[in-house]
């Protein structure tokens, strides 16, 4: 892709774990995409304290979700940042089958072409990595047990404070949102497959985050 005169959309589905924050991080380096995150999206108008932040806030405390419309004026609107210029990277959307369709709709007004990048995984080998995570209270730094211990077992190595392991680590926890994932993208994989020109599926099993990288850049640059 020569990202000085072609824009693209790359859509990142990963489950939890899947590595798809250190991927989006990579395309941004290497092709100049703006990042756009929905939860980060939303987060930002509540912070802003301005009218689209009240609705969201009301809506998150009334423990209702944020409608489809909404979030799709907004990615729309994230779409014509002059950040965007080059394309973005859109994570966490579509989560639905009508987002989806509107995310066509969206995209073909403004002539971007999409690249669908579906992270495949082994949920045994995520779920044991992510049980193995640790976290300080602290300082927040994060280790992990198989792959960055700590220099003492248990005790973080800036402040001495015994580790913890984060709810969101336990390993029926895990399982849980593994199989919630599944449940509400599955549908949703199955139309992008149908419907996409460029839907790929990149195994990220016993590989390293620079080789799935790598993998990827030629995928969204392949024109």
């Amino acid at each position: 892709m020569d990202a000085s005169n072609s824009r693209v959309a790359v859509v990142l589905f990963g489950a939890p774990g899947s590595g798809k924050g250190t991927q989006a991080q990579a395309l941004v380096e290497r092709f100049g995409l703006l990042h756009i995150s929905t939860g980060d999206m939303l987060r930002r108008h509540v912070e802003a304290d301005d009218e689209v932040g009240h609705e969201v806030k009301a809506l998150m405390e009334a423990g209702q979700l944020v409608p489809d419309e909404l979030v799709n004026r907004l990615v729309a609107a994230e779409l014509d940042r002059p950040e965007a210029v080059r394309g973005v990277i859109l994570d966490g959307y579509p989560r639905t089958l009508a987002q989806a369709e509107m995310l066509h709709h969206i995209l073909a007004e403004r002539g971007i072409p999409e690249v669908i990048i579906h992270l495949r995984v082994d949920y045994n080998e995520v779920i044991a990595r992510l049980a193995a995570r640790r976290q300080c209270p602290r300082c927040g730094a994060v280790y992990n047990l198989v792959s960055n211990p700590p220099k003492r077992s248990g005790i973080c190595d800036r402040d001495g404070a015994a580790l913890l392991t984060r709810p969101d680590d336990r390993e029926d926890v895990i399982r849980n949102r593994m199989e919630a994932y599944e449940l509400q993208t599955r549908p949703l994989l199955d139309y992008l497959t149908r419907t996409s020109e460029r839907f790929y599926e990149v195994d990220t099993r016993n590989r390293s985050a620079e080789a799935i990288s790598k993998e990827i850049a030629g995928l969204v640059g392949a024109r």
